[in-house]
């Protein structure tokens, strides 16, 4: 490749990152009104990492329901493996 070929890629090369830092700066702006439903919605997602690398706190809690209402703790596992199965057929029944 001759030099003024690799002169020309550089200088597009420069005009394109600029542009884009320029669009980048403009979405950003664009995107303050939804910036609080993200910022909640990550949250979420932090706490769903959060527990899965913390079992024993979901393990705790399910020994805890366990012992005070042996009743509601059933009626929400039932619930839960409904969800669970629910969620496994949806997910099969889409991939």
């Amino acid at each position: 490749m001759n030099l003024q070929r690799r002169l020309d890629l550089a200088t597009r090369r420069g005009e394109l990152t600029a542009q884009i830092a320029m669009q980048r700066t403009a979405l950003a702006g664009r995107m303050q009104p939804v910036k609080p439903v993200f910022g909640a919605a990550d949250r979420v997602v932090d706490g769903a990492h959060w527990l899965k690398r913390h079992p024993q706190v979901i393990a705790a809690f399910a020994v805890g329901l366990v012992v005070a209402k042996p009743r509601r703790a059933w009626r929400w596992a039932k619930r839960a493996f409904f969800l669970w199965r629910s969620w496994r057929t949806l997910r099969s029944q889409l991939g």
